[in-house]
């Protein structure tokens, strides 16, 4: 073998990374091999991809996403550009101790509870009105799982941290995250898993009401009290994932749209059969291209900036969540989720997880 290419074994001892986290990178893309063995499928790697494997290696160990590794090799002659996305995200990290600190706030609050000194958990209690209430939780309902091996999403989180609330669900495909703007909040902080059956319970209930609204957590019990009716349930007994680690500050590409004008095209555009994840399966994707001139589309025949695969009903019910009205897609890669916000509403964003096409 020729003294300019190594195995795949010297190779992850030379950079840091492991045998399989090179097999996941090659497989992304990200670092293919120089050569792979036909009949083998063995991968060796040049001399000069040493040095990218490590700075892969250094990347991730600051916890940095994919999408972004592959902006940092995309451009690391244009140092700007690098240092920018850098510094987003330190700013990430950053931000991430400050949610860490609230969590472990929040831990004390339940210990607490726990104390036999405490015979009653304090109340959190949450204002805000009907109509709020109901634009919130409809907007992250359509996400919520239906998979009875997964608990811990098969109801909405209700995350009240300071002065911020926020409503968040999520399938393992997808993600959609609302805020309560300008609610009222009292007590400690609160991360509870509301049941769909209650979530349901209360859209009924709410209607196109606009009056006020008050949300009591306390302990485990949670109290609804809006015009007139007072719902009540138990929140489950599970942790949520961490959804925040997937909210990103910024985005390599924003699209304005019309939801209406794009969900109509959607609906109309063919799709794509492409390999499943299981072996030997196939998948039914909506490709979204992003043109040169900005704009999406799902019927281009023409290579664009990137091409992305998503599942069209699941996108079709996040267009539903964010309304008739104008929305703005946010794309960062083909392998990165794509993004929908709604305009005004700076905390709210639903999050699809890709598919990929190759």
């Amino acid at each position: 073998m020729e003294e300019h290419v190594r195995g795949i074994g010297q190779m992850a001892r030379e950079c840091g990374l492991t045998v399989s986290a090179l097999r996941f990178y090659d497989g992304a893309g990200v670092l293919v091999p120089a050569r792979v063995d036909p009949h083998s499928n063995y991968r060796w790697y040049a001399d000069d991809q040493v040095v990218t494997a490590r700075l892969v290696a250094r990347l991730r160990r600051v916890g940095m996403p994919l999408a972004d590794i592959c902006r940092v090799l995309e451009h690391r002659r244009d140092r700007p550009v690098v240092d920018g996305i850098l510094q987003a995200h330190l700013t990430r990290l950053e931000e991430g101790l400050d949610d860490a600190r609230r969590e472990l706030s929040a831990t004390r609050s339940l210990l607490d509870q726990e104390s036999p000194m405490t015979a009653v958990p304090s109340p959190s209690r949450i204002t805000t009105t009907a109509e709020e209430l109901g634009t919130a939780l409809r907007a992250v309902r359509y996400a919520v799982s239906t998979d009875a091996e997964l608990p811990m999403l098969t109801g909405v989180l209700l995350d009240v941290d300071g002065d911020a609330v926020r409503l968040a669900a999520s399938d393992r495909y997808r993600l959609a995250v609302s805020t309560l703007a300008g609610a009222g909040v009292s007590g400690p902080p609160v991360s509870a898993i509301v049941p769909v059956t209650l979530v349901d319970e209360l859209l009924a209930v709410l209607g196109d009401d606009a009056g006020p609204v008050a949300i009591t957590v306390t302990g485990d019990d949670l109290t609804v009290e809006t015009g007139g009716h007072t719902v009540r349930g138990r929140r489950l007994d599970h942790d949520f994932p961490d959804y925040r680690r997937l909210l990103r500050g910024s985005a390599t590409h924003r699209v304005d749209v019309d939801a209406a004008a794009l969900r109509a095209e959607l609906a109309a555009a063919a799709t794509r059969v492409v390999r499943g994840e299981e072996a030997g399966s196939e998948q039914e994707v909506s490709v979204l291209s992003l043109g040169r001139d900005g704009g999406v589309s799902f019927a281009s025949e023409t290579a664009g900036v990137l091409e992305m695969g998503v599942n069209r009903e699941f996108l079709l019910e996040a267009l539903d969540a964010g309304g008739p009205g104008q929305l703005v897609l946010e794309l960062d890669g083909p392998i990165a989720p794509l993004a929908i916000r709604v305009p005004g509403r700076a905390g709210d964003v639903s999050m699809l997880m890709p598919i990929r096409l190759g």
